[in-house]
């Protein structure tokens, strides 16, 4: 009976859910696409072919159950689907809606690669968890016994909240400190939320806060609470702040009115979302509203910035990039949503300074081309001489990715190892840093990096804490 259901990709076509209309969406930051109805979702996960080797599930990096809960949807029992889900996966309903599964899982479908259109896992896997939330499946957690010993863990983002979930499961006591006064990390100011509406965050935080989490916002350490004060109140610390300091440009006028990093003007967009007083974007500094918008970079950052800005009703928004669109890192699926929605991607350019009066006026702009492969294999871009030009704008966004702040310094403590990148130095297996009782996980760990490894660091890292707990309280009892 079961077999019955799967199979079914020589016969019915991949389908996404319906996109709304480009010129709608453009209009507000809800949720791009629309949910699967239930025979839909059946019908999509039937297309799953259950091979012996799943290579959907090995190149997910939380290694998710996806033919299993897949063919739990095709039967229609959705409930153990999302159980399946949860098991392995903290937010599937995050991860459903802002994991490259291009890259990941449906990119490596074994049906796509025959030909016949991958498996349309993360949106089967979005509707798995959006009806468990909707049918109270989700609840929050209830360890079968508290324990005594309390972890701190520093940042609210996806790596600090797996890990908190993990432990709380345990009876941990668990304490979340984070600088800013919500929760969620780039989950909540950094992701916009035609991408991630933020009701499905807020609605996991407040799981784990109904569960036991405690979260201690507002709160810098290093200015108001020395980390030598968290190690001192609790038993293990788990580092997980992620990674905030903006890469720059240098040339003429680089620090003009009106360049921007991604990270202030996302965060200002997706306050204003929230209701919140944002003078920055009140004033226009940081709106995007009737001007030509140039944003630098190709990653998923920069596809955020530029598909905010046409929904801020830019009068034109332009996307440079000194690489072709094959060799963009960012999703090409957000490249397509992009160009729908009006964004003009200009390949093959790089700023080398702006022009300016009172205010930024313009990129100076070189014409690329690609040359010989560097050191990663992907071919290095080379300056074409004498082929620059001016690329007009009243705002220009930078978005070249981020780099980790300089924890030890800011935190005035001893003996954390960094790489030589900057990174906080953890054992790839257990995330020991070289502090006994202190882990680290995440985008301060990796770099920048996405948001399914972050899940993954955290519950390994929980995992660690757990036998580090149970080994000094081993030792006491001796």
């Amino acid at each position: 009976m079961a077999q019955n259901r799967m199979l079914q990709f020589v016969t019915v076509p991949k389908a996404m859910p319906d996109k709304r209309d480009a010129n709608v969406r453009a209009q507000d930051f809800h949720e791009i696409y629309r949910e699967f109805a239930d025979a839909k979702a059946a019908e999509q996960a039937g297309r799953c072919s259950q091979c012996g080797v799943p290579y959907c599930q090995t190149h997910c990096p939380l290694h998710n159950n996806i033919p299993d809960w897949l063919r739990l949807t095709a039967e229609g029992r959705l409930q153990e689907a999302y159980e399946l889900s949860q098991a392995t996966n903290t937010f599937p309903e995050i991860c459903g809606r802002i994991c490259p599964q291009d890259r990941l899982c449906e990119g490596n479908c074994v049906i796509e690669q025959s030909g016949h259109g991958t498996v349309t896992i993360g949106a089967i896997e979005k509707y798995i968890t959006d009806t468990a939330w909707d049918m109270g499946w989700v609840k929050p957690v209830k360890p079968r016994e508290e324990r005594a010993e309390s972890v701190a863990i520093i940042g609210a983002g996806p790596g600090g909240l797996a890990a908190a979930d993990a432990l709380r499961r345990q009876g941990v006591q668990v304490t979340v400190y984070d600088r800013y006064d919500r929760a969620g990390g780039l989950l909540t100011y950094g992701i916009p939320g035609f991408k991630l509406e933020k009701d499905v965050v807020m609605n996991r935080i407040a799981q784990l806060e109904q569960g036991g989490v405690q979260f201690q916002l507002n709160c810098n350490v290093g200015e108001d609470i020395a980390f030598d004060a968290i190690r001192g109140k609790h038993d293990a610390v788990i580092i997980a702040t992620g990674v905030y300091k903006s890469r720059d440009l240098g040339g003429p006028n680089a620090e003009a009115e009106g360049i921007v990093r991604a990270i202030d003007y996302l965060t200002a967009s997706n306050r204003k979302s929230f209701g919140d007083e944002v003078p920055e974007f009140d004033s226009g500094e940081l709106d995007a509203k009737g001007k030509r918008v140039v944003v630098i970079g190709g990653g998923d950052t920069a596809m955020d910035c530029v598909r905010t800005a046409i929904r801020q009703g830019a009068q034109s928004v332009k996307c440079l990039y000194r690489r072709d669109r094959a060799n963009m890192p960012g999703s090409q699926r957000e490249v397509a949503n992009a160009e729908e929605e009006g964004v003009e991607f200009v390949w093959l350019t790089a700023p080398k300074g702006f022009t300016a009066g009172d205010a930024v006026e313009g990129v100076l702009v070189e014409r690329m081309r690609l040359g010989a492969p560097d050191a990663t294999g992907r071919q290095a871009p080379e300056v074409i001489e004498g082929a620059d030009y001016i690329e007009e704008a009243d705002l220009v966004i930078k978005a070249l990715g981020f780099e980790p702040e300089d924890l030890p310094q800011l935190w005035g403590t001893e003996g954390l190892e960094v790489t030589r990148w900057g990174t906080i130095k953890a054992n790839f297996g257990t995330h020991a840093t070289s502090l006994p009782g202190v882990y680290a996980v995440g985008d301060i760990v990796r770099g920048a990096s996405l948001v399914v490894w972050a899940i993954r660091d955290g519950r390994e890292a929980a995992e660690s804490v757990l036998g580090y707990l149970n080994e000094v309280q081993a030792v006491a009892a001796e």
